[in-house]
């Protein structure tokens, strides 16, 4: 955990260590696109249509849906609000693919956070050397730093970084850390019971992840929690992890507002 004005480290434990992210690294994908939007080589109401190599299924909404095209900044609001895997490829794809999203990062400080590759076991092109942290990779450290910067608004631009937090606005995944605010999963994007949260998450079948930044009216904390186990020798470790997140989660509430709670 993170103050975003000062950089200090509130709580910190194992924070340098990469872990597989599972979708958490779609931030650096949605850093990508608002920064195209930013400078005009993309446009937000450019259609995109999915193709058979990006097909994949899984998290999101769009492969539910009869639409073949979507404008770009809806794909941007479905990844946004259910790391929506369909519309991520078609992006990624659009803007030039996982390496293009890394160089971005790149340029613009982003470390110990890596896009690795397109969604899914038949998304197209696959990378010549597959990482062993499969779709992305970080440290918790690196994704609270990249959630403070843009809660400062210094991630490409003030325009960019507010357009990425818009996103985050909508997950409506609060299963993990989030949980504990209280919030309605589908509509939190205005402050609610004290605080404002805007999170991203991940998940796979052995992986559970948290980002975000939550403000309260104690104080505002940027927060990165990463979760791995190993599911053949640990078949309760979801249950331990979520669990051990939500209590996470209660410990992040008692920071952020007047009246502490017990965690």
């Amino acid at each position: 955990m993170v103050d975003p004005t000062t950089d200090e480290h509130l709580v910190c434990h194992d924070a340098d260590t990469e872990q597989a992210s599972a979708s958490l690294g779609k931030l650096l994908l949605l850093v990508e696109v608002a920064a195209q939007f930013e400078v005009g080589t993309l446009a937000e109401s450019e259609l995109l249509a999915h193709g058979d190599d990006d097909w994949v299924d899984d998290s999101g909404l769009w492969w539910h849906l009869t639409a073949a095209a979507l404008p770009a900044v809806d794909c941007a609001t479905l990844v946004g609000a259910f790391s929506d895997n369909l519309a991520t490829n078609v992006l990624l794809r659009r803007v030039g693919g996982p390496e293009v999203v890394r160089n971005r990062a790149k340029t613009v400080g982003i470390k110990d956070i890596s896009l690795h590759r397109y969604v899914g076991l038949h998304a197209k092109p696959r990378p010549a050397v597959e990482s062993p942290f499969g779709l992305s990779s970080g440290t918790a450290a690196g994704y609270a730093a990249l959630l403070a910067r843009l809660h400062r608004r210094d991630v490409v631009s003030a325009a960019v970084s507010e357009r990425v937090l818009g996103w985050l606005a909508l997950n409506a995944d609060l299963s993990m850390v989030g949980g504990a605010f209280d919030l309605d999963p589908l509509c939190h994007d205005e402050p609610d019971l004290g605080v404002q949260l805007w999170n991203k998450t991940g998940t796979i079948s052995d992986v559970r992840g948290d980002v975000g930044v939550v403000v309260g009216e104690a104080r505002t904390v940027a927060y990165a929690v990463l979760t791995h186990w190993d599911d053949a020798s640990h078949p309760a470790g979801r249950a331990v992890a979520l669990d051990g997140m939500q209590r996470i989660g209660r410990a992040l509430r008692g920071l952020v507002r007047t009246e502490p709670i017990d965690a």
